[in-house]
């Protein structure tokens, strides 16, 4: 029998003959019935356990009773943000409004309020003084203790306090939404349930919090950098499941904001479980005529193959939301998932990723992760491999040739990003020969980041001479396969650490590659990674050194130039780079030169590329000269 979209009006609720949802879902997202969605995900998930659920897509939270239609939900209401940030989904580095958001229904912006999950707590609560709330998803997981936000640049209190919230989960949250589902379905008061791991909670009594470490209080960090960065820094070294301590960070009036230590891993059965709830994978059915949801197209015929990520950029906060821990699905999942595509009359063929984070990570980095956790203050790829790292590409290898022999599968593509460190430390390169053979169409795209080694040590990336290394490797297969496939690298400008100096470094080597970037990414600080602890305290909260931050616009605005320094419209812009830094030897008409000089108009520098009045009669004149040259030659 073929499966329903969960209820997002009154009338579906009426149809299904239900009086009282056991949880109202609200979210800023449109609702897409796709397990790449989280609200999707966390509705069956709870829906496969007994409970029903109602969505609430987008209310307009300028209207309290947009929440209230379906009235009052037996057990709680639960708030997510959507699938992003909504700030990040908002808001360019620059801060500029964005034109156009794919998870709303034409990409029309402005469906959802700034920092979603604090208003639509707040508009529940305007109606519902008691009901428990329950916040999760990527906005309330990285804001669950005090934390700097870039767009008001300042460090903001638990968004569980702003929100109105009873209990923050954080993480993915399959583990956690049943437990505390299970824990108000028995009767409990939502005050009372304190023990689940990968929640967080408030308390006024210090006497009930037990066993945990005590951060500075939120008075201190917000006036005190250092003491920001040091309690950053207690975080991220408290993120594992295993090893993971529980957590208290104080505010006035005494009030105790508790993190418990993170959830257990899902294990490969309970991954398998989870996709293959009957999804209905695609948006809801009532979009259609505003033109749809244009974040489903990427995803559709995409296979989420790993959770997880122990490669450890500092710009990155996976650590802090899915962790280090890899969490995979078995081959036999993942090809029942591949072989619904083929039965999708939409389906041309091709699968457009089979990965994760991290692409080519299918295990824990060791042995002893899924026992004992991951290191708390060693990463398993920076600054090198480690030892006890397990580096083997035959699963993934496995998979990809048993898909792409499926009926109907054209060709299987990786755009989800390979780690090219954890490849090259794979003594064996049948991976990489394949990858080359049938998982690259033209280009592949992969994340130096950066090629100067002071950035990238404070990127957590691999040294420059890693990324050299597999170009080669790549490059030689590549020739020996007959194939003209190149590589696309994405790059960072601004990041900590990156002068004007560094900018010129990588400048230099794209010239050197022969290469212009189209895109350009500036450094995001985004909440609770290590790099936006470094841009707001200008300290390495691993070591407590001082870190470079280049905050003025301007500046920014030569680092990213100078990564697209060929363009003529950042002439002027890097011209300046290149004298403020002393490197007035990249101006000129050698070979090594980034820029040439150009010809002065009355003084003025010409952004435009084109020529003064007197060049261009000069040219005029040697072009009627050559002319007249030609036309008597051809008399002769």
């Amino acid at each position: 029998m073929k499966g329903k979209f969960l209820p997002i009006c009154k009338k579906d609720m009426e149809e299904r003959g239900i009086t009282q949802f056991d949880f109202v879902y609200i979210i800023g997202d449109a609702y897409v019935d796709h397990p790449s969605f989280g609200h999707a995900l966390i509705s069956r998930l709870l829906e496969a356990h007994g409970y029903t659920v109602g969505i609430i897509s987008q209310p307009d939270w300028k209207q309290k009773e947009s929440i209230s239609i379906y009235g009052e939900p037996r057990l709680a209401f639960l708030v997510s943000s959507g699938n992003m940030d909504s700030m990040v989904n908002h808001y360019s580095v620059s801060k500029r409004r964005r034109d156009r958001d794919s998870f709303t229904p034409g990409g029309v912006m402005g469906r959802r309020p700034d920092y979603a999950v604090t208003v639509y707590g707040n508009l529940i609560r305007q109606t519902y003084k008691k009901t428990p709330i329950l916040i999760g998803g990527v906005e309330a997981s990285l804001r669950r203790l005090a934390h700097y936000d870039y767009w008001s640049d300042k460090v903001k209190r638990s968004v569980l306090l702003d929100s109105g919230a009873d209990i923050l989960m954080y993480g993915m949250g399959e583990h956690s939404i049943l437990a505390l589902a299970e824990a108000l379905d028995s009767g409990l008061a939502v005050k009372d349930i304190t023990f689940v791991p990968g929640t967080v909670y408030k308390t006024q009594n210090k006497e009930d919090i037990y066993d945990a470490l005590f951060l500075p209080e939120f008075e201190k960090i917000r006036e005190d950098k250092q003491a920001y960065a040091k309690s950053f820094y207690l975080q991220y070294c408290n993120t594992d499941p295993f090893s993971g301590k529980r957590l208290a960070e104080q505010y006035p009036n005494r009030i105790y904001v508790v993190q418990n230590p993170p959830s257990k891993p899902l294990t490969r059965q309970e991954m398998d479980d989870i996709y293959d709830l009957p999804f209905m994978r695609a948006c809801h059915p009532s979009y259609e005529a505003s033109g749809g949801v244009s974040a489903i197209s990427e995803v559709k015929f995409s296979l989420a193959s790993n959770r997880g990520c122990f490669g450890g950029c500092n710009f990155c906060a996976l650590t802090f939301h899915q962790g280090r821990i890899i969490q995979s699905r078995s081959q036999e999942s993942l090809l029942r998932e591949a072989a619904l595509f083929t039965e999708d009359p939409e389906f041309k063929g091709y699968i457009h990723d089979v990965g994760g984070p991290t692409a080519n990570f299918r295990f824990p980095a060791c042995q002893k992760q899924l026992a004992k956790g991951v290191c708390t203050q060693k990463q398993c790829l920076f600054p090198k491999p480690c030892k006890n790292l397990k580096a083997d590409h035959q699963d993934y290898l496995e998979l990809l040739r048993k898909i792409r022999s499926l009926p109907g599968v054209k060709k299987v593509f990786i755009r989800s990003g390979i780690r090219f460190d954890y490849l090259l430390a794979d003594a064996d390169r049948t991976f990489l020969r394949e990858l080359c053979q049938h998982h690259v169409s033209g280009q592949l795209k992969v994340a130096p980041e950066h090629i100067s080694d002071k950035v990238l040590e404070k990127m957590g990336k691999p040294k420059a001479e890693v990324y050299r290394q597999f170009v080669r490797e790549y490059q030689k297969i590549n020739h020996k396969l007959g194939k003209k496939q190149y590589l696309v690298p994405y790059l960072m400008s601004s990041h900590p650490g990156s002068t004007l100096h560094e900018a010129v470094e990588l400048a230099e080597f794209l010239r050197d590659l022969g290469y212009m970037p189209e895109q350009v990414q500036d450094f995001y600080p985004t909440p609770s990674t290590i790099s936006t602890c470094m841009y707001y305290t200008g300290l390495d909260p691993r070591t407590m050194e001082a870190v470079y931050v280049a905050r003025n616009p301007h500046e920014k605005a030569m680092q990213r130039a100078l990564i697209q320094y060929r363009d003529p419209k950042n002439y002027a812009l890097v011209k300046e780079a290149l004298e403020r830094t002393g490197r007035t030897d990249l101006i000129g008409f050698d070979k090594n030169c980034l820029i040439a000089p150009r010809q002065m108009n009355r003084g003025k520098n010409l952004s435009d590329g084109g020529k003064n009045a007197s060049a261009k009669k000069r040219d005029q004149k040697r072009k009627t000269i050559r002319n007249v040259h030609k036309n008597f030659q051809g008399k002769r």
